[in-house]
């Protein structure tokens, strides 16, 4: 075991735990551990949009609480390389510069992302293994080997003059991983036999019985369908899980096929992952997605990513006949090896269709067991419970449903209830020896990313772009002589995302109608300040067309004054 010695301190007699993500949602881990002058925190991700959030690409924790302590910030902790883990490191380092720390594979995919937004030079990125142990003040961070469906992923206990705090990450156990390392089970009935103080623990499969099965079920279902194969095979992935992407290589390999990979995301990341050692593909077995038509049919397999249906991710475009340089045929085998992320699969099954209907033969988790999950089910939580023992508990990771049976299963177990806490995103968690209660609440929540804007759309932001995407808009453009208080031109109505105005011409004359009478009614009343007229048209617009159409697009008034 590798030791990392910093420095040492005194010590106090409590533990503050801030989880400012990934509580009751999907993404966004982090939590932060302060103790006196020390803050440590484990993991820094994001989340993805959904369909109620327009234009966002992007969702990041707010970490202002940290910024405002910023100087107590010991480092960066990474149990994992998955986005919801790793994603916001490149927006909150440019807030907080403070090391990271992670396993090989991890700070490949980080490397990655913080070249892209040229912050790499300005980056400390401290490479770990399983089983080292770095040592701040009066912290020391071990690394845990896990199994998750990503390599290189580790399990966290944070050594406290309080107690050892135990924090998963995403898991599960598999007795037979890809990679032939299976989860440090003996650590964890170690730290256990001396005590635990805290368990946090991954919640995603809280509600499914039994065990995760392996991801080597997974690897002789791909090589059942591939023998089957006549024409190209495309599979659909998620473009981390490097031991899917080791087993699809391994299948096609197996049957003589070339391999193509299809995505940004895919691209990058399985070329992280062949020069760090994880992905082990000959050289001459991959090629160029140009160069696909110089080879048959029955001897390409083509990795892609899009297996949740996302609008622009490569096997969208593909079922959509979009995509530059794959076009769907006959005898086409697609294999989408992944399950649909909760609110993903009605885009899911609109992609299956469209890829059946070009005459594709789509694999997909109904058909063949095709996808294994990379957590924990029951009766794997239940083991963890046991061997470690904690005094307390809070689940993580995971929906609130997810959590709320996370919690029953610490029960069942013998745990005391009250030792169980469900935390709220922001809550200040203050543990002692003896004792743990919520003793406050931070200022935590959520940051939009909009293209380069972070955290320029707020509320009113989004509310107007539901509107335009609800109702429509409609633009009044109007000429006014202030001096002599009279229309000069116009109203000239337009309109966007409202009503065809060729059908409509007779609901547009009465628009301009009150437009007109408001505008008067204005400059009779001596009412000649811009703003004070626009309010009125806008006013009286959205009545007239609420009270006709039960509709309220969005009225922009445009005054020129000659």
């Amino acid at each position: 075991m590798k030791i990392i010695n910093n420095n040492k301190s005194k010590s106090k007699s409590k533990v503050k735990v801030i989880p400012l993500g990934g509580l009751g949602e999907i993404g966004k881990n982090i939590t932060a551990f302060e103790y006196e002058d020390e803050i440590v925190i484990i993991d820094c991700g994001l989340a993805f949009p959904d369909e109620d959030l327009y234009g966002i690409d992007l969702i990041i924790p707010d970490v202002t609480y940290l910024v405002r302590n910023k100087d107590k910030v010991k480092g960066f902790f990474i149990t994992h390389g998955h986005e919801d883990h790793i994603g916001g490191l490149p927006y909150v380092l440019k807030q907080i510069n403070a090391p990271i720390y992670g396993t090989k594979l991890t700070l490949g995919l980080i490397e990655s992302k913080l070249q892209e937004h040229n912050i790499l030079n300005d980056c400390t990125l401290n490479m770990v293994n399983a089983g080292d142990i770095i040592e701040l003040g009066n912290l020391k961070v071990e690394f845990i080997r896990t199994n998750h469906s990503i390599a290189d992923s580790c399990s966290i206990a944070l050594h406290t003059p309080v107690g050892v705090i135990v924090h998963t990450g995403d898991f599960k156990i598999d007795f037979t991983p890809i990679g032939g390392e299976t989860m440090d089970m003996q650590r964890y009935a170690q730290l256990g036999k001396r005590g635990v103080l805290l368990l946090m623990a991954d919640s995603t499969n809280a509600l499914h019985e039994g065990y995760t099965m392996s991801e080597k079920t997974v690897g002789e279902a791909l090589e059942n369908l591939f023998t089957k194969a006549d024409g190209r095979v495309i599979v659909a992935t998620f473009a981390s899980n490097i031991h899917r992407v080791q087993q699809i290589a391994n299948a096609s390999i197996k049957n003589g096929r070339k391999i193509a990979f299809s995505g940004r995301s895919m691209e990058k990341i399985s070329e992280v992952a062949i020069s760090l050692g994880y992905l082990f593909i000959p050289k001459e077995m991959i090629i160029d997605l140009n160069k696909i038509k110089d080879y048959s049919n029955e001897r390409v397999t083509i990795i892609t990513t899009g297996s949740q249906g996302e609008p622009m991710a490569a096997l969208t475009r593909i079922a959509s006949g979009t995509h530059r340089s794959i076009q769907i045929e006959n005898g086409d085998m697609v294999i989408i090896s992944a399950s649909p992320i909760p609110g993903n699969q009605k885009a899911v099954s609109s992609v299956i269709n469209d890829l059946t209907q070009k005459g594709a033969n789509v694999i997909y988790g109904a058909i063949e067991d095709i996808h294994v999950s990379g957590h924990a089910c029951q009766q794997e939580l239940r083991l963890i419970h046991a061997l470690l023992k904690p005094k307390f508990f809070i689940p993580v990771h995971g929906e609130y449903k997810h959590l709320i049976n996370h919690a029953k299963i610490a029960e069942d177990m013998g745990m005391d209830k009250s030792n169980i806490f469900i935390l709220e995103t922001g809550d200040v968690f203050e543990l002692a020896r003896k004792k743990a209660q919520v003793a406050g609440k931070v200022q935590s929540g959520r940051v939009l990313i909009d293209g380069m804007g972070v955290g320029d759309v707020g509320n009113i932001v989004l509310s107007d772009r539901k509107k335009l995407a609800e109702d429509g808009i409609i633009t009044v453009v109007i000429v006014i002589d202030r001096e002599n208080k009279t229309i000069i031109s116009g109203p000239n109505i337009v309109t966007r995302g409202f009503v065809y105005v060729r059908d409509s011409e007779e609901l547009i004359r009465d628009i301009r109608r009150i437009v007109v009478k408001s505008v008067e009614r204005c400059l009779d009343n001596n009412v000649t300040e811009w703003s004070e007229i626009k309010n009125s048209i806008r006013r009286e617009v959205d009545n007239f067309v609420y009270t006709k159409m039960k509709r309220r697009p969005m009225v922009l008034p445009i005054i020129t004054e000659i």
